[in-house]
């Protein structure tokens, strides 16, 4: 077992308060938006096993089967297929939605095949996965999350009074779902980008007036002033998970996470398609393919029971549970064979024989068992094979 050292990414969005409270550190006053534990090659942890310190991507490089487990490399070759992150948004991330993996596989072809540089900021797909995630709150995690039926966002709009989104009222009223969606959101983001500019101004005054249902749309208004993402997220359902809730989220689901500290594992890749709320590229038709134009209500779990608590997702890349360990209680053995990370969130519970303080974490080679015991919560990543 290996204790990580992780690197804190400093996203503009990222809070400047959330990640060091965990950590019981003093805040620098710079954003600290996620806190990365796995071997992706932008931030892998690092980790010492008394030969100096090295990456985790370096270790597994090193022996695959060891650190993974012959059933994860036969699936998903010799690497760690998922991504744990500390995520604390002190402002809203981009609407965005990900790919599944056959559009992302063709996505990348395409653009190796076109030339196109790994690091252009034109460039849709960096790898050829898919990117699903689940966030869980460990405060009050407010975010956009799906399509709200059409006729709701029409009301929505309507609300606001503003003259010039009368015509993206009616077309939400005027086809079947899907179509109205796609129609709804092309015409927002191919709209004239000063008349656009003038529409948010507007509907920004009519938010801050209005509160209520409104509420969770003013800091992107007061964020990304101008920006046609505004009036694209009131598309959207809005969901408050609290500390202990999650939800998944799939291909073609367009979200944007707005505040809170959550615990968010994801499949190891960068694929992402941005609908507005950010100064990245916006690929319009690409984004349109990627999309899945359907309504529905954001699944919010809420796992119950002693032991394992397990949120339920439907892809092998990750499988992300959590252990509330109370006193008195017996230790709780983990299974081997496959590859486990461990982060702490409060209290001072042991993995084997190493203690964890809040946000610290471990990297559980396939071939070591471990139990827990001790008082705290523990965050369990892996895959689900």
């Amino acid at each position: 077992m290996d204790r990580l050292t992780n690197t804190i990414r400093p996203y503009a969005w990222g809070s400047t308060t959330a990640i060091p409270g965990l950590l019981g550190v003093e805040p620098t006053g710079e954003p600290q938006a996620e806190m990365w534990m796995g071997a992706h090659p932008g931030a892998p942890s690092r980790l010492d096993r008394g030969a100096g310190e090295t990456t985790l991507a370096d270790v597994i490089a090193a022996d695959p089967e060891r650190e993974l487990g012959a059933a994860a490399v036969t699936r998903f070759g010799p690497r760690l297929p998922f991504l744990l992150k500390l995520l604390a948004a002190g402002a809203p991330l981009s609407l965005q939605v990900h790919p599944d993996l056959e559009q992302a596989e063709a996505g990348y072809a395409d653009e190796e095949r076109r030339g196109i540089p790994a690091d252009a900021g034109h460039r849709n797909y960096k790898d050829p996965h898919h990117k699903p995630e689940m966030i869980c709150a460990l405060t009050p995690f407010d975010g956009l999350c799906g399509f709200r039926p059409p006729l709701e966002a029409a009301g929505l709009l309507e609300g606001l009074g503003v003259d010039s989104l009368k015509p993206y009222a009616d077309l939400l009223r005027a086809h079947p779902e899907e179509a109205a969606l796609r129609e709804m959101l092309t015409a927002v983001l191919t709209a004239d980008r000063a008349e656009m500019a003038r529409t948010v101004a507007e509907a920004g005054v009519a938010i801050a007036r209005l509160g209520g249902p409104y509420a969770p749309y003013a800091s992107l208004v007061h964020h990304y002033p101008g920006d046609p993402g505004v009036i694209a997220a009131m598309l959207l359902n809005h969901v408050r998970l609290q500390p202990g809730e999650a939800m998944f989220l799939g291909a073609g689901v367009p979200h944007a996470y707005l505040d809170g500290l959550g615990v968010e594992l994801l499949a190891n890749s960068d694929n992402v398609l941005r609908a507005g709320l950010t100064p990245k590229h916006v690929d319009v038709p690409e984004l349109l393919k990627i999309v899945r134009f359907e309504p529905a209500e954001p699944a919010v779990q809420r796992p119950e029971g002693n032991g394992e608590e397990v949120y339920e997702s439907p892809v092998e890349e990750f499988r992300l549970s959590r252990f509330a360990l109370a006193p008195g209680a017996a230790p709780h053995p983990l299974p081997d064979g496959a590859p486990q990370i461990l982060l702490c969130t409060a209290g001072r519970p042991k993995a084997g024989e190493v203690t964890l303080s809040p946000g610290e974490s471990v990297f559980v080679p396939a071939d070591e068992k471990v139990e827990l015991s001790g008082i705290g919560t523990i965050f369990r990543a892996t895959v689900s094979l």
